[in-house]
């Protein structure tokens, strides 16, 4: 992608990070997000993290992140609601802390926003190159958006991406109540429910085996559905 002038100078991206049991990819994908050429905070939330990653994120400076610890797993929403009350920045997107999302993707969903053609991007996994997942995990997302498209009245292409990105007085100003990853789900139901249409652009997509840390299974699927309607109906 072309690199980013204008209002590249004109604001700050507020990067949040949930963390549960990360150690083996935390210090690459932060270095990654680092690397990534604009104005940013990074606020990593760990979420009660049993295998070492507490101890990496202690040493970190300030200047590198802002670092909040948790005694016990929450959860990623609750994470992602811890960090939001740390958030300076005009632009929010949350980048979770294994490899499957490439941060130098940030640069193509902040594009839609800085162009004005957008309040809030989704990265879509089903447009871009991206490495196969589960079968049955792919069912699984596209019937959770097929879902949510015909209540909501919308052409999402992947809803459940983790790769969302907001001006952050719209995400500042939608209560949200999740702790886990129906996180996706709430936010998405009452950000379309306020009228925002949500754009997507395209991005690569590295799915994780479980051997190697992927913690969604067919149950998140389920609660995930049930979200769906209780959004669609409640606020």
């Amino acid at each position: 992608m072309d690199t980013m002038t204008r209002e590249t100078m004109d604001f700050k991206l507020s990067i949040i990070m949930p963390v549960y049991n990360e150690a083996a990819t935390l210090p690459e994908i932060l270095r990654r997000v680092e690397d990534v050429p604009i104005e940013k905070e990074i606020i990593i939330v760990d979420d009660g993290s049993t295998d070492g990653s507490t101890d990496f994120l202690k040493k970190l400076s300030p200047e590198r992140a802002k670092v909040i610890l948790r005694d016990r797993n929450m959860g990623k929403g609750a994470a992602i609601r811890a960090a939001l009350a740390e958030v300076t920045g005009d632009i929010v997107v949350i980048q979770d802390a294994d490899l499957e999302y490439d941060p130098r993707d940030m640069l193509k969903l902040l594009r839609p926003i800085l162009d004005g053609k957008a309040d809030v991007v989704y990265g879509s996994r089903f447009t871009g190159e991206r490495k196969n997942m589960f079968f049955w995990h792919w069912v699984g997302n596209r019937f959770l958006t097929l879902i949510t498209n015909i209540l909501f009245d919308s052409t999402l292409s992947d809803m459940e991406t983790c790769y969302k990105m907001f001006k952050a007085d719209i995400l500042k100003g939608i209560h949200l109540k999740s702790n886990r990853f129906e996180f996706e789900v709430e936010i998405t139901a009452k950000i379309l429910k306020r009228g925002h249409r949500i754009y997507e652009v395209p991005i690569s997509y590295a799915g994780r085996d479980f051997h190697e840390g992927k913690k969604i299974t067919w149950k998140d699927g389920l609660t995930a559905m049930w979200y769906i309607l209780k959004y669609r109906f409640t606020d």
